[in-house]
């Protein structure tokens, strides 16, 4: 039985956080967010780490991340670019970025064959998620169209600094994703949380709901229907300059049809993440507070 991998995505710059958070040193020994999951992936047992990221960063990225751990997990990195697409498609040469979560884990399709994980750069997951995501994807290898996502509850994913958007989540008496709907505008208001349903209505959603923060497991087969998808995205979209493909835009495609079913994994855990700048002090204290509690050491690496 092949180990699962994990595919990190992290082309992305972070426009409100005002950089590259990708790279930015949180962890007591100087780590990087992607350190904890890579070390978290480890001791879960997923056997490849893949990383999506962009040509101009890729030498950074390789000396202050990859090289840290190539020696304990086999490593791999693809690159999301705008011009990645399929041969005979066209896009508007307007368009400055790639087209999102969809696109990004399709850049993948060439070196992965097993189950694998998909999870952002920039996330805090927790140590019992990837032990969950790890558990799925060995049941299903060797099989097709099983799918899954580890769901946070929605109070445990704000941030304090922001709006934040999150995947609210429909699920049936038998665990399975129905549909995920994007909630933008998300925020605690008092004793509330609340999301902008249009420019003047805000709705109260309930802290327990569960969302997706991109905590994903999928079968190779989410390749194929990926590219397939893809090509009609941009026959119908591509001329758009700010036109998105996400991943639940492919679950809620494949379930809705039939063709695929996603359990989902609950999980008490608290998310963490750098959305705005002003979330770092926190998230350095909270792993600091990790490392205290002897779940982290305080250095990963050594």
């Amino acid at each position: 039985m092949n180990k699962p991998t994990l595919l990190i995505l992290a082309a992305g710059m972070g426009s409100r956080y005002g950089g590259l958070k990708q790279l930015d040193r949180v962890g007591v020994g100087g780590e990087t967010i992607m350190d904890y999951s890579v070390y978290d992936a480890i001791r879960a047992g997923f056997g490849k780490v893949v990383f999506v990221i962009r040509h101009s960063f890729e030498e950074d990225f390789r000396r202050e991340v990859i090289s840290k751990f190539e020696d304990k997990i086999e490593v791999k990195t693809v690159f999301q670019d705008i011009s990645a697409v399929p041969e005979g498609c066209s896009y508007n040469p307007e368009r400055e970025k790639p087209w999102g979560t969809a696109h990004a884990v399709l850049m993948a399709k060439d070196v992965i064959n097993e189950p694998f994980g998909v999870i952002n750069a920039d996330d805090f997951y927790g140590r019992e998620s990837f032990e969950v995501l790890a558990e799925f994807l060995s049941r299903v290898s060797g099989k097709n169209n099983q799918y899954c996502m580890v769901a946070y509850r929605l109070q445990n994913t704000l941030s304090e600094n922001g709006y934040v958007s999150r995947g609210e989540c429909f699920v049936d008496d038998r665990s399975q994703l129905t549909k995920v709907i994007e909630r933008t505008k998300i925020i605690r208001k008092c004793d509330r949380i609340v999301f902008q349903q249009n420019e003047n209505e805000e709705v109260v959603i309930e802290p327990d709901t569960p969302v997706s923060m991109n905590f994903w497991g999928f079968t190779p087969d989410y390749f194929e229907y990926t590219e397939k998808r893809f090509v009609q995205f941009l026959r119908e979209e591509g001329n758009l300059p700010k036109s998105e493909f996400y991943i639940p835009t492919m679950v809620n495609d494949l379930i809705s049809s039939g063709r695929a079913t996603c359990t989902v994994i609950d999980t008490p855990a608290t998310w963490f993440g750098v959305t705005y700048i002003e979330d770092k002090p926190m998230v350095v204290e909270r792993i600091k507070r990790l490392v205290q509690q002897k779940i982290y050491p305080e250095n990963l690496w050594k």
